[in-house]
């Protein structure tokens, strides 16, 4: 019947019969009385099986179940509706189907909404066996309130003992609950004082450390009063001596008689005991101070601190200022020392001239590099824009290989050579440049030889990388290889006839001065900011890139990095190295990121510029390094520090650029001169400043 149905309520076209007479109601009535018939042994047969500890099969329940759904929707008859013909529908099925069709759609017979009618017995037992399902599925508490919601009888004595019953399950419950509460608790207080032991541990470890270095410290300080004791000494000595009292009885006459050279008056008539008093002064000054030393130095205090200057104030605010930096770098340095030691089998070797251990001598260093400087400190300024250019943007500043000259490209197509010293030793707003170069699109990037003092290479906005005679002021090779913009161009220190570049077009490529084209193109998925060859390799090559992170190539094997720096969350716009193993990177997300590209990991972020969407420069030395902001300040970063160690900021002193919004410029380029605190910088608005760190 089941399969009748279906068919019947999937195809409209089945031939209508004729109308039912009015006999027809004997037949609805003997249908209601099957439909009834069939109804009550289902249902016995579920009371049955409720009863049953095992219940029947699945399979039984199947059959009965498919004539329970309505032959339209065929889910569980919902408000039945009997047909003349016999046949049990959903109310709203059967009518919407007789909205379009007057016909049954199980038999075909013809079928009107008057001739429908409601099947109340089978309505109830449906809604029994609904109510049976949900049961199945329902929680003891939602059947105990479905049966009290039901108005079911229940003794006194029943609820006592139900109550009873609920009470003792809550006990436990609680019981259950506060034991699973304290052994949480105990798990967490487990955790607490392994964390807080080990914190302790390595508290211990570093006041050993501490500990370890004031002794050292100490010890090196004691020494360096003996050693002062010993030249106090040793001038004393010298006082006593005759032939020191031959060697300087000229000035001191001088000084204390203040006779002529041909006064025939002897000394020690004219000025009587002047001499011997001077000398016995002296002398009792120079012992005083020694038995104060010597004093100090058997004594268990340490020696009295002597007057301090204004600079070695200056270097201690400079410690208090910036004293969690310097603590976290002095622990990081000190363990990792140790460690370094542990892993050398001797103690001794982690120890140098001076009783210092290895990660004590490396803070010492850096923290008298840091406290040294807190400002820049302008020397000479110079403008780098002329008459017939109103564009001054300078893109790139680059000393030579014996930072005698600089020189200077940018958006006016000029790349100018500046004798260093004269900018500094000649005071003057406007310095001719020595050689001058003219090309033919805005330059981004200039790169000198290392090796050739004439050489001198560039990048321009049209892609094309050209190396140039500085002497000759010619172009001695042009690479056209580029398809867009190129951003960054750099010479090989190991090898002067090999350089890179990098450009728009997601294209690295090497070059080497002897051919005309590429030996090395490298594709890559994003534009490519800046590249620059490890100063230790001629195969080492950092790749600045628009995708936010570094690529590190072996040149060598280019078909894949070998490693890739991620941590910068904008486009890499520098990269430099430091040292043939460290690595500094500058970003559009205002950070500073410094990388060792031998371990291949993250040492430290920097923070405190501002650079959002402009090349702003990025320079390197041993220990520092410096950046450009579009604020239009210059900062200088030390390696082992995140906070800047100095800024300048650049105030025009034009009347014509006074009323301008000093936003609106930004540092556009730096560079530091080798090993030394000096360094260039220039901005958007064509000024170059030579730079200083002081006090």
């Amino acid at each position: 019947m089941g399969d009748s149905s279906v068919a019947g309520a999937l195809v409209p076209s089945v031939p209508k019969p004729e109308p039912a007479r009015s006999g027809d109601t004997s037949v609805a009535a003997a249908a209601t009385t099957a439909a009834l018939a069939l109804a009550l042994p289902e249902e016995a047969g579920t009371r049955a099986a409720s009863a049953s500890p095992q219940g029947p099969p699945a399979e039984d329940e199947g059959p009965a179940d498919r004539d329970l759904l309505c032959p339209i929707c065929m889910a569980l008859i919902k408000d039945a509706f009997l047909t003349a013909c016999g046949h049990s529908f959903c109310y709203m099925c059967i009518v919407t189907h007789l909205s379009n069709k007057s016909d049954c759609p199980c038999c075909g017979h013809y079928l009107t909404k008057a001739q429908l009618y409601p099947n109340f017995l089978l309505d109830k037992v449906l809604k029994k066996i609904s109510a049976r399902q949900i049961a199945k599925t329902a929680s003891p508490i939602d059947q105990f309130r479905c049966a009290l919601q039901q108005g079911n009888e229940m003794g006194v004595k029943e609820l006592d003992s139900l109550m009873t019953l609920i009470a003792e399950k809550k006990r436990q419950m609680e019981q259950q609950e506060s034991e699973t509460n304290m052994q949480i608790l105990l798990v967490f207080l487990h955790c607490l004082r392994k964390q807080k032991l080990e914190e302790l541990n390595e508290i211990q470890t570093d006041l050993q450390y501490i500990k370890e270095d004031i002794s050292a410290v100490e010890r090196h300080r004691k020494e360096l009063y003996r050693t002062k004791e010993r030249y106090s000494m040793k001038l004393r000595m010298l006082l006593d001596e005759p032939t020191a009292q031959k060697m300087w009885p000229s000035p001191i006459d001088k000084a204390s008689c203040r006779f002529p050279p041909n006064s025939r008056t002897p000394l020690s008539a004219s000025c009587p005991g002047t001499l011997q008093n001077k000398k016995l002064d002296l002398k009792a000054q120079v012992s005083h101070q020694g038995f104060q030393r010597r004093d100090a130095l058997t004594s268990s205090d340490p020696p009295n601190p002597p007057i301090q200057s204004g600079n070695v104030i200056a270097r201690k605010r400079r410690v208090q200022a910036q004293f969690n930096e310097l603590q976290e770098y002095y622990l990081q340095r000190r363990r990792t020392g140790a460690q370094a030691r542990r892993q050398e089998e001797r103690d001794i070797v982690a120890m140098n001239r001076e009783g210092y251990h290895a990660g004590l001598q490396d803070f010492q260093s850096v923290l008298t590099t840091f406290t040294r400087y807190s400002r820049l400190r302008v020397i000479a300024e110079l403008r780098h824009g002329d008459l017939f250019h109103s564009a001054n943007i300078v893109s790139s500043i680059e000393f030579d290989r014996d930072d005698e000259l600089f020189a200077t490209a940018g958006v006016s197509k000029r790349i100018k050579v500046f004798e260093f010293s004269t900018v500094v030793n000649e005071p003057s707003d406007v310095h001719c440049p020595v050689v001058e170069m003219a090309t033919r699109s805005k330059l981004s990037c200039l790169s000198w030889n290392k090796y050739s003092k004439n050489v001198i290479a560039s990048s321009d906005y049209e892609g094309i990388v050209t190396v140039w005679d500085v002497q000759t002021r010619q172009s001695v090779m042009e690479y056209e290889e580029h398809e867009k913009r190129a951003w960054s161009v750099d010479f090989s220190r190991t090898d002067p006839s090999m350089l890179v570049s990098g450009s728009d077009d997601c294209k690295v490529k090497v070059w080497c001065t002897k051919q005309e084209a590429s030996v090395i193109n490298i594709d890559m998925k994003a534009n490519i900011c800046s590249v620059k060859y490890n100063p230790g390799s001629n195969f080492y090559v950092a790749v600045g890139s628009a995708d936010h992170h570094i690529h590190y190539f072996d040149l060598r094997n280019p078909s894949a990095p070998v490693h890739i720096f991620g941590g910068h969350k904008k486009a890499v716009s520098y990269v430099k190295f430091l040292s043939n193993n460290e690595l500094a990177s500058a970003s559009t997300d205002s950070t500073l990121r410094l990388w060792d590209v031998k371990d291949n990991c993250p040492v430290r972020t920097f923070r405190g510029h501002k650079n959002e969407k402009n090349f702003v420069g990025l320079s390197v030395n041993n220990e520092y390094i410096a950046c450009g902001s579009e604020t239009n300040e210059v900062f200088v970063y030390h390696k082992a520090i995140s906070k800047p160690a100095a800024s300048h900021r650049f105030v025009s002193s034009d009347l014509d650029d006074a009323d301008d919004d000093p936003g609106s410029y930004f540092i556009s380029a730096v560079c530091w001169k080798s090993d030394s605190p000096t360094m260039l910088t220039a901005n958007s608005q064509g000024t170059i400043k030579v730079l200083v760190l002081a006090p």
